[in-house]
């Protein structure tokens, strides 16, 4: 029997495989997914069918709002992609009760989700794909220039400025989506978590360990998570890609924290890791280098490398 979208036997439908693993057992939400009694609930509002996007027209997706019990001034921001499942109280991240659990203990400042799925099209049956996987603007964009403001007047409120107050979050293509976010607007988004991050080339987004390497370091601080039983399809294999990701990171001298497990290609793992995540983003990890580090580090390699040329 003949398989016309096989590639030497190996079939991209295989993604389907690492959604559920062995190496998913012992991952469970974190403890901050169930608060308790005296922990003020945040208020959940939906937004459904939203079409009025500029940037992809003739679309619609539905918005998931959460907000804290308390607010007040420049809020916090999380930016959700595929957001229906972070929001899930039943699923493997439950993002709405860890935040809750998070600002209770004041770990970190009061902050609005804003859980965003996917644009539907009638004509575009890729749609998420093109929004998640593109390497522009154009998604950051729509969400800068477009939803964004809509939420802020809609529901009162008021999102800080400060790009170390708001955080990209995905999985998948959702994943590379909210580190992209973060590449193309540094001044607007300061932090990611990326959750089996599609670093592979769906659009070009395996050249992004390249970028990281050759590009002036963004002042941004991500946090990556993958696992041994993640994706491996024609398209790439998800977790030497997020490890060639993480080198870069370092390689560049950026802040950031990778976390390789045993899962696959689902969040469990980020879920168990969720509230750590938060906490680590909002704290100081000592980890990148600074411009003088850099300064220090070229000159050292500098030295380094006459002194092998004298020996040629």
């Amino acid at each position: 029997m003949s398989h016309p979208e096989a590639v030497n036997g190996r079939l991209n439908a295989e993604i389907l495989l690492s959604l559920d693993v062995a190496g998913d057992a012992g991952y469970h939400p974190c403890a901050e997914a169930y608060p308790s009694a005296d922990v003020a609930s945040s208020t959940l509002v939906h937004i459904r069918d939203w079409d009025e996007s500029r940037i992809y027209p003739d679309t619609k997706r539905d918005i998931r709002i959460s907000m804290p019990a308390k607010i007040g001034g420049d809020l916090g921001l999380l930016v959700c992609q595929d957001g229906k499942d972070y929001v899930d109280s039943e699923g493997a991240v439950r993002a709405i009760q860890v935040l809750d659990s998070l600002m209770h203990r004041g770990e970190i400042p009061p902050t609005v989700g804003v859980f965003i799925d996917p644009g539907q099209s009638e004509s575009e049956p890729r749609q998420r794909n093109l929004e998640y996987d593109a390497m522009n603007d154009s998604y950051v964009t729509m969400i800068e220039d477009e939803v964004l403001p809509i939420v802020e007047r809609k529901f009162d409120l008021r999102f800080s400025k400060d790009p170390a107050q708001r955080v990209a979050m995905g999985i998948s293509s959702g994943g590379i989506c909210a580190f992209n976010m973060a590449w193309q607007r540094p001044e607007s988004f300061g932090k990611v978590i990326s959750h089996c991050g599609s670093f592979v080339n769906i659009s070009g987004g395996h050249e992004y360990p390249l970028l990281v390497r050759n590009e002036a370091r963004k002042p941004i601080k991500v946090f990556l998570q993958s696992g041994a039983g993640d994706v491996d399809i024609p398209l790439g294999n998800w977790p030497m890609a997020n490890q060639q990701m993480a080198a870069a990171l370092e390689f560049a001298g950026y802040d950031y924290r990778f976390e390789f497990g045993t899962g696959g290609h689902n969040r469990r793992h980020g879920g168990a890791l969720f509230a750590e995540s938060m906490r680590w983003l909002y704290r100081e990890s000592g980890v990148g280098r600074t411009s003088a580090e850099d300064d220090a580090l070229a000159s050292e390699l500098s030295e380094r490398i006459r002194a092998v040329q004298k020996t040629i």
